[in-house]
């Protein structure tokens, strides 16, 4: 009977020992650090999303302020419709961008005296051609909720042609 005294003594020891708790402090802190890591990653692709669609915004107008109601020498999309821009935008083919998560607006707003109701969308030389990306971003950082940002970009310039 001693001898499984004297075992049962040892065993009880070891459930009060502190050789296990390493571990579970390594674990939570694993734990803390990669949620914070996934969380910077995700932000930084963020970041790059928005910097896309800043950009993506910026050579739409372009492409539209070139093709205005007087343009000539391209063999396709002249003068540029609203379609035609979108399509531009879609065809740029960013890295881990989504295509189907882009929405395209194009606006030609009357700015000047040469547009009627009957000849809109305005697009003649000297107006404003005006073009707004939006882009559904999915964020998900382990441990939190996946959500969706709503990104937007606008840019608008004067067409040329």
């Amino acid at each position: 009977m001693s001898a499984m005294a004297g075992r049962l003594g040892r065993n009880l020891r070891h459930l009060h020992g502190e050789e296990g708790q390493s571990l579970v402090e390594t674990a939570i802190s694993a734990l803390g650090v990669l949620t914070l890591f996934f969380g910077v990653m995700e932000i930084s692709l963020s970041l790059y999303t928005y910097h896309f669609l800043s950009d993506a915004a910026r050579l739409a107008t372009r492409y539209a302020m070139v093709r205005g109601s007087s343009c000539s020498g391209f063999a396709s999309a002249c003068p540029a419709a609203a379609s035609d821009v979108q399509t531009f935008v879609k065809n740029l083919d960013f890295p881990g961008i989504v295509p189907a998560n882009v929405t395209v607006t194009t606006t030609w707003p009357t700015t000047g005296s040469s547009c009627t109701p009957s000849s809109l969308p305005c697009n003649n030389p000297g107006n404003l051609v005006k073009v707004k990306v939006q882009y559904n971003f999915p964020l998900s950082i382990p441990g939190i909720t996946s959500s969706t940002l709503n990104m937007s970009s606008t840019s608008q310039m004067v067409i040329s042609q």
